[in-house]
């Protein structure tokens, strides 16, 4: 009888084993190891509508709600693995010809925070500003803002909820209790549960269904990759959107933008920011010119990011590590050329980041350089020519852009040809703004725009033919390009969650998906490859991963999973020997 048990129990065994890797094999999710992959283009649904209308002002999701100098409009953002910056408004703004800034210093700045609900054994200060959007024009609108705070709270230990308040306690004027949680240390075992990446939001009905969808993946952290408010073109467009500004006004003496919609989007995103960090970079929606050719301000003042810890000084490119994965945020809208100090700085943040420790190396910036889309198609070719070789040299595994208003997941390229050792380029660019989707091609009969079409707002024109490949001598490819894996015009955000030092699932959720179960547009686990990818660097020492053979991290994974199979074959023979007798 106990013959039969144990042939019963291996009988057993084995067909589960048959039986897991046959539904694996039925719902396996592709990897980058699969590729690369025949170009797909899902094409956009006719059911929907390309795009909604900007929400009012008087919207429940936008109004002030907060009275007096308490605060509003509440964020993170992340300082380094052991301190967070949280950032309100308070006092009101005003809108008018004759406008008068609010003194900074009449309303103080200070959270506390600690590890126990309604506890506070710890306390932060800060700082405050204002700022002012001025027009020189008859029939625009000056506009100076409320009371912007940031402090900057340390001292946080890493994978631990903190429970915190702002304001000012002398009036008495804090907020109500908000929660986070910190992120690991810089490890190659520890990451953020999950990334949430957002790209040209706006503040319409389809950014309102792209927020809730990303509430509901309850993300640890928020890539937002520009064009945050699209306030530049609410009060001009009346709300409307116009995909070509210029054309829509040829006359208009400066691009105005209404600044109300800041505040607007800052009570919009509260709920997930005041509790998520969010990491933003600009996008060209933010440059706003005012008076004596002043740009960016309002961006520059609203949003805290590591620009000191990281040592750029400069709120237009940054980096900071997020448990193993170092984030490299790099600003197209300011002097991208290898002579620059944004290059410079760079060239030194790349050079010290030890992939022992951080092995994920993830850039981000709004207009993307690989793009099939005829929107936007090769706008940013100068900056690809000036930094491509850099990323590629330091073996930068993820790119994020947004820019495109449509999705476009690229495979592993380089220089435009086909290479195991290239970054991913995801765009993202489809958060929900007023300019609708975007649905032609350039590989399309009449789609392929002209030399003068996508002029970018700054920096210089580099167009170019390709020089070889199945587009050889053409400005446009004439089928969808090879380093196209997967595009679709659809709404929507993406989800990043790093499993271990060479494994990270990338969801895309589609907007129309946000009330299905477990359903996404496109899915794929991007895999490092350490040990066939060694860093190219001729500086530092170390660094990179180093390599002859198998990487330390390689081995050292190997070996772990070699221990792991192990562990499993000996449990599996006990089990079976415990109940045979």
């Amino acid at each position: 009888m106990n013959h039969l048990k144990l042939w019963l129990l291996i009988n057993t065994f084995f067909i589960t084993i048959i039986t897991t890797q046959t539904l694996l094999a039925q719902n396996q999710i592709p990897t980058t190891l699969d590729g690369p992959f025949k170009p797909v283009t899902r094409r956009f649904d006719p059911s929907l509508r390309r795009g909604s209308d900007d929400l009012p002002m008087n919207h429940p999701r936008l109004k002030k709600n907060a009275t007096s100098n308490f605060p509003e409009q509440i964020s993170l953002a992340i300082s380094s693995p052991t301190s967070m910056w949280v950032s309100w408004v308070t006092g009101e703004a005003q809108i008018g010809s004759d406008v008068i800034p609010l003194d900074p210093a009449s309303v103080a700045s200070e959270v506390w925070y600690g590890k126990e609900s309604g506890k506070y054994a710890s306390r932060g200060k800060g700082n405050s500003t204002v700022y002012t959007q001025l027009y020189p024009f008859e029939g625009l609108s000056n506009y100076t803002s409320g009371i912007i705070h940031h402090v900057r709270i340390d001292g946080l230990e890493p994978g631990t909820k903190y429970f915190y308040k702002c304001g000012d306690s002398s009036i008495p004027a804090m907020s109500e209790e908000h929660v986070f949680e910190t992120l690991p240390l810089p490890s190659p075992n520890a990451y953020p549960h999950r990334i949430a990446i957002i790209g040209d939001l706006g503040l319409t009905s389809n950014s309102s269904t792209t927020i809730d969808h990303v509430i509901v993946n309850d993300p640890s952290m928020i890539l937002m990759v520009g064009d945050l408010t699209y306030a530049n073109q609410y009060l001009t467009t009346g709300g409307k959107g116009a995909p070509c500004y210029s054309c829509a006004f040829p006359d208009a003496p400066i691009r105005e933008t209404y600044q109300p919609r800041w505040d607007g989007w800052g009570r919009f995103m509260e709920p997930l920011i005041s509790s998520s960090p969010m990491m933003v970079i600009e996008g060209n929606h933010e440059i706003e010119p005012q008076v004596s050719g002043i740009t960016f301000k309002s961006y520059l003042t609203r949003y805290a990011v590591p620009s000191e810890e990281s040592g750029s000084n400069s709120n237009f490119y940054y980096s900071f590590d997020a448990g193993g994965i170092h984030f490299v945020m790099l600003g197209a809208y300011v002097d991208y050329n290898s002579t620059g100090a944004q290059y410079s700085w760079l060239k030194q943040d790349l050079n010290q980041v030890d992939r022992a420790k951080t092995p994920w190396l993830v850039a981000a910036w709004h207009p993307p350089w690989y793009n099939s889309y005829s929107s936007h198609y090769q706008e940013f070719e100068c900056m690809r020519q000036e930094m491509e070789a850099l990323l590629y040299q330091y073996r930068v595994d993820i790119v994020f852009s947004g820019h495109v208003h449509a999705y476009e997941r690229m495979n592993r390229v380089y220089n435009y040809t086909l290479d195991p050792c290239g970054p991913v380029y995801i765009t993202v660019g489809d958060g929900g703004n007023i300019e609708k989707v975007d649905v032609d091609h350039a590989d399309e009969p009449g789609n392929c725009p002209s030399a003068g079409d996508n002029i970018p707002e700054f920096g210089g024109v580099c167009h170019i033919n390709f020089s070889s490949g199945p587009a050889e001598g053409k400005f446009c490819w004439d089928k969808q390009p090879e380093w196209s894996a997967f595009r679709e015009s659809s709404f929507g955000h993406g989800i990043l969650e790093v499993v271990n030092s060479t494994y990270a699932l990338w969801t895309w959720h589609r907007n129309q998906d946000i009330y299905k179960d477990d359903s996404h547009g496109d899915q794929i686990y991007v895999v490092r490859q350490p040990e066939l990818c060694i860093a190219s660097t001729l500086e530092g020492s170390g660094k990179p991963e180093d390599g002859g053979g198998l990487t330390n991290e390689a081995a050292d994974l190997l070996a772990r999973w070699t221990r792991f199979a192990a562990s499993i074959e000996m449990l599996t023979v006990a089990v079976i020997w415990t109940s045979f007798y």
